[in-house]
């Protein structure tokens, strides 16, 4: 209510003729958006604040079912910040390949990319439980929009995905793991939601 009104009287102030205003926006690490609203030589500060979700509390058929959604909510903890890694990987990998001159060089650095990620990550990597590696793979899906297969095939060629694809399905995972945020992973996405905004 407080802050409804702030922003009422601050568009009203901007509208009243004969005041000059000027509005600055700033990055500020705890807030998505941070103004500098200066009208008539005074400095106002105006703060747009991240968008905070609240849901129903969650309610539980059995005692298994409680366990299981628990369990999801430390996958989800332990692997959401590697699959947003990865996305943050995989953007800067892309714009370092648009300057360079050709194929083979993008090939080269590729090579040199694998090997650096599996040596940094492999140890990590390999303590992951099964449902943790299912859960980076529905969670990479979520961060990129696009499946680990289809990220492997555009960097690495169609031959690696389908070896990483056959590897993953002897594990009883497939790397081509869609993400229904609207669908069966609904409750993943509501953990995802809680856990990025530090309410979970």
């Amino acid at each position: 209510m407080k802050r409804g009104l702030f922003i009422l009287f601050l568009f009203l102030f901007l509208a009243v003729p004969g005041l000059r205003a000027q509005v600055f926006q700033e990055e500020h690490p705890a807030y998505k958006h941070f103004y500098r609203v200066i009208i008539d030589n005074d400095t106002v500060p105006m703060i747009g604040l991240r968008t905070f979700y609240v849901f129903p509390p969650e309610k539980f058929k059995n005692k298994k079912q409680e366990k299981f959604y628990w369990k999801t909510v430390r996958d989800v903890k332990k692997t959401l910040p590697y699959a947003k890694l990865i996305y943050a990987i995989f953007i800067e990998t892309y714009e370092y390949m648009e300057t360079l001159p050709d194929d083979k060089a993008r090939e080269e650095h590729m090579k040199r990319m694998e090997k650096e990620v599996f040596h940094q990550y492999k140890p990590v990597l390999k303590k992951f439980t099964l449902s943790q590696g299912k859960m980076l793979i529905k969670l990479i899906n979520r961060e990129c929009n696009q499946s680990s297969y289809e990220l492997i095939k555009a960097f690495l060629g169609s031959f690696r995905a389908n070896f990483w694809q056959f590897f993953g399905k002897m594990f009883g995972a497939s790397l081509k793991t869609d993400w229904q945020p609207e669908g069966k992973d609904k409750t993943i996405e509501r953990i995802c939601i809680l856990v990025e905004q530090g309410s979970l």
